[in-house]
């Protein structure tokens, strides 16, 4: 049997610009995508801290070294610059290995620094 289990994690990730006129998903900066193990358009489901929101996207790669957390299309009416998300991904995997399972977290700071780090 197969169950969902978190796979990836960018928590307090602060949202840095909002493009409404955008065709849609959420841009991250590339490092941080490859630190937890994001693939370039890979379904994310993030909530903001600040208002409750929570939103299903993908994941599109961002300057390298910029911090950017950047709502794009509808979901730039979800959030303004400063709120705070969490951003998640998930993945299937056997029963058996679930419990034993740990998924790659980051938690940021700072102008989108890392601060803290697990399962990685």
């Amino acid at each position: 049997m197969l169950i969902h289990v978190l796979k990836s994690k960018i928590h307090r990730a602060a949202i840095t610009a909002a493009n409404v006129n955008y065709e849609g998903s959420l841009t991250i900066d590339q490092d941080l995508m490859d630190k937890v193990g994001f693939i370039p358009y890979e379904r994310i489901l993030a909530g903001n801290m600040a208002n409750g929101e929570r939103f299903e996207t993908y994941a599109i790669p961002g300057e390298r070294g910029s911090g950017a957390i950047v709502l794009n299309g509808a979901t730039a009416r979800l959030g303004k610059a400063g709120d705070l998300l969490t951003i998640m991904s998930f993945t299937e995997i056997d029963v058996t290995h679930a419990r034993f399972w740990k998924p790659r977290v980051i938690v940021l700071g700072e102008k989108n620094a890392i601060v803290t780090e697990r399962g990685i």
